[in-house]
């Protein structure tokens, strides 16, 4: 059951992801899933899975930026 709940909340992530940054879902699932963010929110222990959507979002965002 709470894989599924996490596998929602990275649908939003990644839709949210593409909405904010004006790309595809597919470029946007590709940016999430070879992110630190990503690891980190698979990582219950770290709770990140606890934040909001937008928040892990800004979070991924600030990591692209901080990679260029």
């Amino acid at each position: 059951m709470l894989d599924f709940l996490l596998w929602n909340k990275i649908a939003r992530i990644i839709a949210q992801l593409a909405d904010t940054l004006h790309i595809s879902t597919d470029r946007a699932l590709q940016i999430f899933y070879d992110s630190d963010v990503c690891r980190m929110l698979h990582g219950k222990d770290l709770g990140l899975h606890l934040m909001s959507d937008t928040y892990i979002v800004n979070d991924l965002i600030a990591e692209l930026r901080n990679k260029q």
